[in-house]
């Protein structure tokens, strides 16, 4: 039986039956969104002050000079209403078909439709004129200091990608051929995961990148095998298995960054660091951290150095019998293992021998992206967040870094997620990302008001376990790897820190790609290469252009310029000792907490 519309009547009754279910979850959805925390503007979004000023300068030079405003808005005007005519003739002369379509490329209008159907192609390219007069507006205030201008020009982007048609059902091709085609369950399924997400950040809004029910900690990532041989408030001191007959006497001790959680660096076997020095001979321990609840609002940097980094030091020592260690730190924990070594380096302590720093950012003087978020109208929200709090929501980190990269991280899984209705991916690096950890208040005030506010690291004037120090106070052998589409810690401002260590032997490489990529780069994949310069460290720019490139991984180079600062081969290590007993299979316990706030 069939309906006058010639439409099965089981398909109306799907339909009919999948609006009730959107009425339905739309209520789930408003129950869920009155859970949201306290807002707090000051975290939320840039002070207005900043627009405040940007407008006021605009309509200064508006004023001084209205003959170019109305250029503007007239050629602006022009090209619209000549799109508009355009498309009509077309519609008119009974071809349904787009006018000529100057506009950028760009993959979020991939669907066909964005350049063949007349009512898509029209939206679409009206939001590159809209784009476009923000820019001219921008371009032309003159009254703002460049930092200033960089932060009006961030976040005015940031409104126009939140603006883009794609992000909207009535003007997204692909969400509304896929509702057509379910007959609207996909549109079932995408508020389903949306009301899930809600409800999963106590009512905040972050979109779920990847299937949180594809992975298992210790079993198909983060499944090197090793075991926790240390562990308090702080840490907890992961040795991994030797996987050769011997290994090198120096052991090697990393620190990954506390902001995320460390099996980064161990998500497969195939593209695991982890597993690969291990393979290469050393013994290996790295770090998992606690994930802090407001019980650690008063733990400072201090306390990351004393009972984080210094004691995993002293761990690894007395369970190999060594008198030193290589010490390794990723990103904020590059930062940090900087203030250790320097700390040590002031009480005449030798217990590190080498330190590598994969992605480190210890001169603010330029720290690149993230500055927009850097000024006080951002870090004043955040004292007044976890001084009421007594920690820095993992939720907080995740949507800044986010925003750095928000088609990619935000915009495009929103439409996989909630408008096309799919089930998001099993992708390892993706859920790891989802996977994020809290701040100590304390600890987090001090990092961003000291080093990446004041840049009291690079000046020599940040004081820390009692020692006034700073990157001159740094003299032993460094590695630094920085990648060159970094977004997070520039590769730029990684070189201008590390060239300001007094150590006298120091190599600098620059991998190709980003963040993680650019260090997560097995060389069975031979994906990424990397650039060395063996001259002394000027200026970036002279560096890169004289550096030599290599194709492939920076790994082999970094565990060359390892080998010889590991000491003698020796029989491989058990885990532990008897002063030190296996507490817990790696990954550990820390890994999988989520503290209960």
């Amino acid at each position: 039986m069939t309906t006058d519309l010639n439409v099965p009547s089981e398909n109306l009754e799907k339909l009919a039956s999948n609006l009730t279910r959107l009425e339905e979850l739309t209520q789930r959805l408003v129950q869920a969104v009155s859970q949201k925390r306290t807002p707090n503007p000051a975290v939320e979004a840039p002070g207005m002050g900043l627009f405040t000023h940007a407008v006021t300068a605009y309509w200064k030079e508006a004023m001084e000079n209205p003959g170019k405003l109305i250029e503007q808005q007239a050629t602006l005007w022009g090209k619209t209403l000549k799109h508009y005519i355009d498309a009509q003739h077309a519609l008119a002369s009974g071809k349904f078909t787009a006018p000529d379509d100057d506009t950028p490329t760009d993959r979020r209008f991939s669907n066909p439709l964005w350049k063949t159907h007349p009512y898509f192609n029209f939206v679409k390219q009206q939001y590159f004129r809209n784009v476009e007069a923000m820019e001219m507006a921008l371009s032309d205030i003159d009254d703002l200091e460049p930092h200033e201008r960089k932060r009006v020009e961030h976040f005015a982007h940031q409104l126009m990608d939140m603006l883009a048609p794609t992000n909207f059902l009535a003007t997204n091709p692909d969400a509304l051929e896929r509702a057509v085609e379910t007959d609207g369950e996909s549109l079932v399924k995408g508020l389903e995961n949306l009301v899930h997400d809600i409800e999963s950040n106590h009512g905040d809004f972050l979109v779920r990148l990847a299937d949180p029910d594809a992975f298992v900690l210790g079993d198909n990532i983060g499944a090197t095998e090793g075991a926790v041989v240390y562990r308090n408030r702080m840490i907890e001191l992961i040795q991994y298995k030797a996987t050769t007959e011997k290994v090198h006497a120096t052991p090697i001790v990393i620190f990954p960054p506390w902001i995320n959680k460390f099996y980064i660096m161990d998500l497969k076997p195939s593209n695991s660091l982890i597993k690969w020095i291990v393979d290469q001979g050393y013994t290996l321990f790295v770090v998992s951290w606690k994930n802090p609840d407001k019980s650690y609002a008063d733990v400072g940097l201090d306390e990351y150095v004393e009972e984080g980094f210094i004691a995993a030091i002293e761990e690894a020592k007395k369970i190999t019998g060594e008198k030193q260690v290589n010490a390794v730190g990723y990103c904020i924990a590059g930062t940090t293992l900087t203030l250790t070594q320097a700390v040590l380096a002031k009480r005449g302590d030798k217990s590190v021998k080498s330190a590598t720093f994969f992605t480190t950012l210890t001169d603010f003087s330029d720290p690149g992206e993230v500055s927009v978020f850097l000024d006080d109208d951002f870090i004043d929200g955040i004292e007044e967040q976890v001084g009421r709090d007594g920690y820095l929501d993992k939720y907080f980190m995740a949507r800044t870094f986010s925003f750095l990269r928000s088609n990619d991280l935000v915009y495009a899984p929103a439409i996989r997620n909630y408008m096309l209705g799919d089930k998001p991916p099993a992708f390892d690096l993706l859920y790891w990302n989802g996977d994020g950890t809290n701040l100590p208040a304390k600890m987090a005030v001090e990092y961003l008001r000291w080093i990446c506010q004041a840049n009291r690291l690079a000046d020599g004037t940040i004081e820390i376990c009692g020692e006034t120090i700073g990157l001159k106070d740094v003299k032993i052998p460094l590695f630094a790897v920085a990648c060159e589409a970094d977004h997070i810690a520039p590769w730029k401002g990684s070189f201008n820190g590390i060239r300001q260590y007094g150590s006298k032997d120091k190599t600098f490489v620059v991998s190709q790609s980003g963040h993680i990529a650019g260090i997560i780069n097995p060389p069975s994949k031979n994906k990424y290469g990397h650039y060395t310069n063996d001259t002394e460290m000027g200026e970036a720019d002279d560096w890169l252009a004289t550096a030599t490139f290599h194709d492939g991984s920076w790994w082999p180079r970094w565990e060359a310029w390892m080998k010889p600062r590991a000491g003698k081969m020796i029989e491989a290590r058990d885990l532990g000792d008897s002063k030190h007993p296996v507490l817990a299979p790696a990954p550990g316990t820390y890994v999988t907490e989520t503290p209960i706030i």
